[in-house]
């Protein structure tokens, strides 16, 4: 039989990245990291004059009598604290509306910009992200046409720096998503918004899924009560079991109560937004091991909330807390805050967990372990343990006695590279002229 042409390209792809990893084992350098104060954020404790191998863009030995092998590059944190980079589990990369010319309306801003100068915006937001210690990001849709997807594959190749991303393609929901479009947008197409998958019955649905799996997303994401009819428990159920079988779990839109009990009942893997949460809803969240992504606006973004609503935000991040429903720490910051970069506004939302009174050592929980678990990374990188992928990141104070820290982020390494070091980013180790990785599949 004659072998297709995709089946000859994957097989190129595959023997140079073999070749290429040959050549990386025979000249593969030794980093040694020398860490004033190393941080474990799922026991809450601190180790003094650490030391950290990394070999092949992964952790080899980790400890205070570790030896340093003769001709490895030191890297001296002595100075500092050590920790892995930080989650944030719900982002929109690819979006930025602003004050001007939309008036902070992201449905005017889909319309607006097209997803090519969206995916390079998104590629500005990671680096952005990055540079502020964020080395996973959850892309919960709202990215135009996949954009999301470029940015990873575009990270994954070696071509831009950037976290780790784990994109969701376009968000399903009924017809006209969260927008309410006119007849002229939703029935004749004259102006296109490629926001939403809508599907609004069974098949709708299993083929709204296949097609962000076959796209490339890493996650699902529906929404669940964003029209009064919203998504019953079943076919919660059915988006649940056709995404398990592309290995992947769902995260739900939710804004009323109803709509939270509907997808805490079908078994959801993730609840974004606080709009629907309730004590009775935590405790069942706790029960059912469903993660809380509760994008919580903090008062000191201006123009984003408002008091009111910042008190209640503060309340049911409390009384989730204190009812143990799994916590991640989850921002939807998707909008331009003058002077701030996309990284300097994600970390703001800190605000709203030390108003909540959450203890030092939960919130970095929230953004490290947490936040690998919700992001299905746990077992290849996130902690800084020897045989995972060498992420991590640095900063002058220590994050379990004040969690400010994390504001001042001197160093990060993704991959086992050297990403920002001194406060500068250095990102030219991370681009490269072509596809170093071999044939990326979607």
């Amino acid at each position: 039989m004659r072998k297709s042409l995709r089946d000859e390209f994957i097989r190129a792809a595959a023997r140079g990245v073999a070749l290429l990893a040959l050549a990386g084992v025979a000249g593969a350098q030794v980093t040694a990291i020398k860490a004033g104060r190393l941080v474990d954020p799922a026991t809450g404790t601190i180790a003094a004059n650490q030391v950290i191998l990394v070999e092949n863009g992964k952790f080899t030995a980790v400890g205070s009598g570790v030896t340093i092998p003769a001709g490895a590059e030191i890297i001296d944190l002595s100075a500092l604290t050590v920790l892995p980079g930080l989650v944030d589990a719900h982002n929109h990369l690819a979006l930025t509306y602003k004050e001007m010319p939309e008036r902070n309306n992201y449905y005017i801003t889909s319309i607006l910009d097209p997803t090519p100068l969206r995916a390079i915006q998104a590629a500005s937001n990671g680096i952005q992200m990055l540079a502020a210690g964020f080395t996973i990001i959850r892309d919960m849709g709202n990215n135009g046409n996949y954009a999301d997807v470029a940015l990873r594959q575009a990270i994954e190749q070696g071509w831009i720096p950037g976290p780790t991303i784990i994109p969701s393609g376009l968000i399903i929901g009924g017809m006209g998503g969260q927008f309410s479009p006119t007849p002229e947008m939703a029935r004749d197409r004259r102006i296109v918004y490629p926001e939403y998958l809508e599907a609004d019955t069974p098949d709708e649905i299993v083929k709204a899924v296949r097609q962000n799996a076959l796209f490339g997303a890493r996650v699902i994401k529906i929404c669940v009560d964003c029209k009064p009819w919203g998504y019953t428990t079943d076919e919660i159920r059915l988006v649940i079991r056709e995404a398990a079988k592309a290995g992947l779990k769902v995260e739900g839109h939710v804004q009323t109560i109803d709509g939270g009990k509907r997808a805490v009942e079908a078994g959801i893997w993730s609840i974004a937004h606080d709009n629907g949460m309730t004590t009775e809803l935590h405790k069942a969240m706790a029960a059912k091991g469903v993660w809380r992504a509760g994008t919580e606006t903090p008062i000191s973004l201006t123009g984003h909330t408002t008091q009111v609503r910042f008190d209640r935000t503060v309340a049911l991040l409390r009384d989730a807390w204190e009812n143990k429903a799994p916590l991640t720490f989850s921002t939807d910051a998707d909008y331009y805050v003058p002077g701030k970069t996309r990284g300097e506004v994600a970390i703001e939302f800190i605000e709203t967990w030390k108003a909540a009174k959450i203890p030092n050592a939960d919130i970095l929980r929230a953004m490290t372990i947490n936040g690998y678990q919700v992001s299905e990374t746990e077992k290849v990188r996130g902690p800084i343990k020897v045989g995972m992928i060498a992420d991590l990141i640095a900063v002058p104070g220590n994050p379990l006695e004040q969690i400010d820290a994390l504001r001042d982020v001197q160093f990060v390494l993704k991959n086992g590279m050297v990403f920002k070091r001194g406060g500068v980013m250095l990102p030219a180790a991370f681009f490269h002229g072509g596809p170093v990785n071999g044939y990326n599949a979607r």
